[in-house]
């Protein structure tokens, strides 16, 4: 288990729960906050690297075992300050994210009943909490039209973006 603290968001990382079928795969990245016209952003950087990695770009990407010793690396050596790592949706895979913003109590834990609908009609799938604990996070089998949709607080993608991953399962 890795603490991480940015700003006044701390966040426990339980990466030892995050399924075989999403570390087996060659698309990881690690990511750190970074402030964009004064809004902190998640932004990737390819493991072991100080690039900034494309979500698009194969080549920027490495396991999920480089994206750790990375990360873990960061948390001892200043010149990599991660955050912690991501998970790169590809068209090459069969997986597709659910993003729901803000609809976590990070507190009591109390899930907004918007969001527990959603969350109630996965059957199969991997469902964590966001690094910032308002969140939640879905992962599934599937595919999403033109690759992804935004609504409201509710994100989906099937390629050319990224998750942050915390293995906090919900």
């Amino acid at each position: 288990m890795i603490k991480e603290t940015t700003g006044a968001v701390t966040v426990t990382a339980s990466l030892e729960n995050i399924p075989e079928q999403l570390t087996e795969r060659p698309q990881w990245v690690c990511w750190r906050y970074e402030e964009r016209g004064g809004k902190l952003t998640k932004v990737p950087y390819t493991p072991y690297t100080i690039s900034r990695a494309s979500s698009t770009d194969l080549m920027d990407w490495g396991t999920f075992y480089q994206a750790m010793d990375a990360y873990r690396a960061s948390v001892a050596d200043s010149t990599r300050p991660y955050d912690g790592i991501g998970f790169v949706f590809s068209s090459a895979d069969p997986y597709a994210g659910i993003d729901l913003d803000k609809c976590r109590n990070p507190e009591t834990g109390d899930i907004a009943s918007w969001a527990q609908k959603i969350i109630d009609r996965v059957k199969e799938g991997y469902i964590e909490i966001s690094p910032s604990g308002t969140g939640v996070h879905i992962i599934v089998e599937g595919n999403v039209r033109d690759g992804g949709m935004r609504k409201g607080p509710i994100e989906m993608y099937s390629r050319d973006r990224f998750f942050t991953i915390t293995g906090n399962l919900l």
